[in-house]
């Protein structure tokens, strides 16, 4: 053999080692797999044979007639979806010519909840009731809906709620409808739902294997489909179930190691809602979650969820999250009570809260009902005064202790922008004592589709991309720093690097990443430093590039300038803001309304709080920023 081609060969299997080294590692960082028996053989055993088998079956429906003689809490939610009978029978059939709202985006997502919402009232009640006039009007909602031309299969979000919502009315009530009507819903769920979700081209849908709430949503939507139309498309139904499973833990491993959801409390309870969801599903069908339940990450979402929520009914609504926890029980934290028995996730009161007309309740409430007979009390957790969570988007809070006269409430994080829903918001953080809120986050912008429909692109998320130019997207609207009046590096992370638990929590988040090309390092660190106080200390080395920094506090309250810091006020309450470290340097406040966009968040007497360091002041390269928050 030539000596060139021993190198050629040599050449070709040090490549190949080195593919398969590449292999190797990646296949190490994949996510844990959940457990996948799902072929068409295991769908012919072991898929349940008669129905209901989504959510409901005869022996989980038997609990719920029982809970429905004795339990005063599903009597009441039972309540509130017979009530919402009666809206729906006020409103017209179905349709695609409903008007859009201004909070509509340019899609069908809002029809496609509307007939989710429908389709869970009608058929639980008429399960329960068996009123024919109930029936009657599944059967036009469902002929309209499945007539629908298509069901936007280019935004899958509205094909995979529609789907679940079809795939709900067929399996609850598919034996008392007309044969016609069932096979027009089957239809409909291959044709309209499944078959779009493989594309003939071969190409694998962003969502399938996606890291955020439209995996949830899209793969719970084609698992209940699936699951209908398995005798009649056992190969479709059993690929498509497979492919969920296999793509589920890409967002399920979001919530690990300890819980945090990266798109913040909203959407945990949007994409959490369809990941327990489609659980039931699988337990309902087959007696097995297949693993979603112990997913790493998943149970302690829980806590997350419940330490999101401030003493005074607020989220830490950072992202594109809502302000408000809302007035209804929480669901979602339902069927995790269901499941661990804890006191802690059960929001009984709330479910008991007198029933007004006007009030929204989830359109997933019918399924729910189900897991809230399934509740039973076990356990009552403490809801810990001091949390960390690590992961893709990090979350700290410090909170009183239980009954705290303080109503002590600290929010922080880090994480990066170039993130699901993210922000430039690495660094920031809530802060509410005395019932006040007094640094805030912006949270989402009101409606997406006024956003949307001025061509303004709200969500690529590039350095130089238009979402920055927002104030509630950008550094700029957030309690955080920021350098040389520049954007954070969209995809610089800041992460947790030291959290202390005690009387006096801490937590330090090293903010380098956020700061490239303007900073050599930064570090904040978050400290509770007495049961009315809240210290925050930055440690920042200078580059060469370095020319200001600015030290933030996003807020409502009335300021008041003072020698060496500022005096917040608001609802007849008081905050000092004392400068420690460089009171040399008064606090100036920029007011934010009106805000600096013409499509920027608007709220009555925003402004930001700030502390400007030139760079040429401080001695050296280090400096140090304390500031401390405290109450009278």
């Amino acid at each position: 053999m030539k000596i060139y081609d021993c190198n050629k060969l040599c050449c070709i299997a040090s490549i190949f080692f080195f593919i398969l080294l590449g292999l190797r590692v990646n296949a190490q960082h994949l996510p844990p797999k959940l457990d996948n028996p799902i072929s068409k053989t295991y769908l012919k055993k072991n898929l349940r044979k008669d129905s209901p088998r989504l959510v409901l079956n005869k022996e989980i429906e038997e609990n719920l007639k029982q809970k429905l003689r004795s339990d005063p809490v599903v009597q009441h939610v039972y309540k509130r979806l017979k009530a919402g009978v009666e809206t729906i029978f006020d409103k017209p059939i179905i349709n695609l010519d409903i008007p859009l709202e201004e909070r509509s985006q340019n899609n069908q997502l809002d029809i496609s909840r509307d007939l989710l919402h429908r389709m869970g009232i009608l058929a639980m009640v008429y399960r329960i009731e068996k009123d024919a006039k109930v029936l009657n009007r599944i059967n036009e909602e469902l002929i309209a809906a499945c007539n629908f031309p298509s069901w936007n299969p280019k935004h899958f979000l509205d094909v995979g709620e529609m789907s679940l919502g079809v795939a709900l009315a067929i399996d609850w009530v598919g034996e008392y409808l007309p044969p016609s009507t069932v096979k027009l819903g089957k239809t409909a769920l291959i044709e309209k739902g499944l078959k779009p979700s493989w594309p003939e081209n071969g190409k694998v849908l962003n969502w399938v294997y996606g890291g955020n709430n439209w995996n949830q949503v899209c793969n719970g939507g084609m698992v209940a489909a699936a699951i209908v139309v398995a005798e009649e498309e056992p190969e479709l139904a059993s690929k498509t179930i497979y492919r969920a499973i296999d793509g589920m833990r890409y967002a399920l491993s979001q919530y690990g190691p300890d819980g945090v959801y990266p798109e913040g409390a909203t959407y945990w309870r949007y994409g959490t809602s369809f990941s327990v969801l489609t659980a039931a599903m699988f337990e309902s069908a087959f007696g097995s979650d297949f693993g979603i339940l112990e997913y790493p990450g998943l149970k302690e979402s829980a806590m997350f969820r419940v330490l999101s929520d401030s003493p005074m009914g607020l989220f830490y609504n950072f992202g594109d999250c809502g302000e408000s926890s809302g007035e209804n029980g929480d669901i979602v934290l339902a069927w995790f009570a269901s499941k661990t028995g804890n006191k802690t996730f059960f929001e009984e009161e709330k479910f008991l809260r007198a029933i007004d007309e006007n009030s929204n309740f989830s359109r997933l409430l019918a399924t729910a009902l189900v897991w809230i007979a399934q509740y039973e009390e076990k356990r009552e957790s403490t809801v810990p005064a001091a949390w960390a969570g690590r992961g893709p988007n990090p979350v700290v809070f410090f909170t009183g202790e239980e009954d705290d006269p303080n109503k002590f409430y600290f929010g922080g994080k880090g994480g990066l922008g170039n993130i699901s829903h993210g922000n430039m918001d690495a660094g920031s953080f809530v802060f509410e004592l005395d019932g006040v809120r007094w640094s805030i986050d912006l949270g989402k912008n009101k409606h997406y589709g006024v956003i949307e429909r001025t061509g303004f692109n709200l969500w690529d998320r590039c350095q130089g991309c238009d979402r920055w130019k927002l104030i509630n997207k950008n550094n700029f609207g957030h309690s955080t720093l920021s350098v040389n009046d520049q954007l954070h590096v969209v995809d610089g992370k800041a992460s947790i690097i030291d959290f202390k638990n005690g009387s006096f929590p801490e937590a330090t988040f090293d903010m380098s990443p956020v700061f490239e090309g303007q900073l050599k390092s930064a570090k904040r660190r978050f400290k509770k430093s007495g049961p009315r106080s809240l210290l925050i200390e930055d440690e920042i080395k200078l580059s060469e590039e370095t020319e200001m920094i600015t030290w933030q506090l996003i807020t409502q309250a009335n300021v008041e300038i003072v020698d060496g810091g500022a005096i917040l006020t608001q609802e007849g309450k008081r905050l000092n803001i004392k400068n420690l470290s460089h009171p040399e340097f008064s606090f100036t406040v920029i007011s934010l309304n009106p805000p600096p966009f013409y499509l920027d968040l608007k709220k009555d007497n925003l402004k930001r709080l700030e502390i400007r360091i030139p760079a040429w002041t401080v001695e050296g390269q280090n400096t140090k920023v304390a500031v401390l928050l405290s109450g009278d």
